[in-house]
């Protein structure tokens, strides 16, 4: 982003296009890195892709809801880790043309189809599983309990496999917490296999189905929870815009922020931007290189665009510090954010004098 400075020149801040590298490596480090975790993600896909075939066959011969249940969570293991490689390609792409971020975001489009399709998939295997809690059928416990401890060895070396992988990305992490899921699903399903195989009762199976139903909902809602925040640029967890807005405020010189906004180009990549106001005087480029500091050092926010300017003199004059009569407050509204400077400012001023300060 370009904005003009105090003295009406335009500079890119110091993390812009070119600085990149800052968010995502770029070189032979970072590629033996992503060549690295794309070798460890087909090794987790061809594992589920086979395994997968496997339990569907055995499910369908052993009239198990339990094990196909799995296996349409396994095909959303396998499409999630595919959808990780192709996100993985694509984000790698330099920015071009209209794409000033690059592709980086389809990593974001990527964990949220995986939460669409969990949250589908369970709507449709709670139905299944509730009628065949009303209407039992006969189930043979032994090929389940079989399959099932197998599935647990076989999601237990995907996700070693995928664990291996950067999972700072969301799209990496949800193919992490699909087969983590099913992991643990396999557990209910090989508890069912045992009741079937000792009990004789066959409703154990419907009953690891919505086990895994839950888990299924559990993860699809997050996954579409944490990806929505993105696209909506929401700041990210943990990132508080009063926190910083008061602690930019505090720092020497600074005479307002407003308009400042903090959200996420992708996981992993937040950014913040900014109008400041500065005293009288001052060096408006040291002042911004003051608040890039804090930005990268205490909340790791290394892509920023600040546009910092002088405080016009009325602007101090009318925010004296002064008490403010009854009858004042009531027929004048307060001055908006960077009343005198911006004629359309978003969100709240932050300023050094705040009470609010250091929330």
């Amino acid at each position: 982003m370009n904005f003009p400075n105090a003295h009406g020149d335009r500079r890119h801040g110091p993390h812009g296009h070119a600085a990149g590298h800052l968010a995502h490596p770029a070189g032979p480090a970072a590629g033996a890195t992503a060549g690295s975790g794309a070798r460890h993600l087909t090794g987790a896909l061809v594992l589920i892709v086979a395994f997968m075939a496997a339990e569907v066959t055995v499910g369908l011969l052993a009239h198990s809801l339990a094990l196909i249940s799995d296996a349409a969570h396994m095909l959303t293991d396998a499409a999630a880790i595919a959808l990780a490689l192709t996100a993985m390609r694509l984000s790698a792409r330099p920015a071009a043309g209209g794409y000033t971020y690059g592709l980086r975001r389809t990593e974001i489009l990527s964990a949220q189809a995986n939460g669409i399709t969990l949250l589908l998939l369970s709507v449709w295997l709670a139905y299944e599983a509730v009628h065949r809690l009303i209407y039992p059928p006969v189930v043979a416990g032994g090929p389940v309990l079989g399959t099932a401890l197998a599935g647990i060895v076989v999601n237990a070396l995907a996700a070693g496999l995928t664990a291996r992988a950067d999972r700072s990305s969301l799209n990496i992490e949800g193919a992490f917490r699909h087969i983590l899921t099913d992991a643990y699903a396999f557990v209910a399903t090989a508890i069912a296999g045992l009741v079937m195989l000792t009990t004789g009762f066959d409703r154990a199976d419907a009953i690891a189905s919505l086990v895994v139903v839950a888990l299924m909902a559990r993860a699809g809602t997050g996954l579409l929870r944490e990806s929505g925040r993105i696209f909506l640029e929401a700041a990210p967890p943990g990132l508080s815009p009063q926190a910083i807005g008061q602690a930019m405020a505090r720092c020497e010189g600074v005479v307002e922020v407003h308009d400042l906004h903090i959200w996420q180009i992708t996981s992993g990549m937040p950014a913040a931007s900014a109008h400041v106001l500065v005293g009288q005087g001052l060096d408006c480029h040291a002042v911004r290189a003051d608040l890039e500091r804090l930005l990268a050092g205490t909340y790791q926010i290394t892509h920023t665009a600040l546009q910092v300017d002088h405080a016009p003199d009325p602007l101090l004059a009318i925010r004296a510090p002064s008490a403010p009569s009854a009858s004042s407050a009531l027929s004048a509204p307060s001055a908006p954010p960077g009343d005198g400077h911006c004629s359309q400012a978003h969100g709240p001023a932050h300023r050094p004098g705040d009470r609010s300060a250091g929330s």
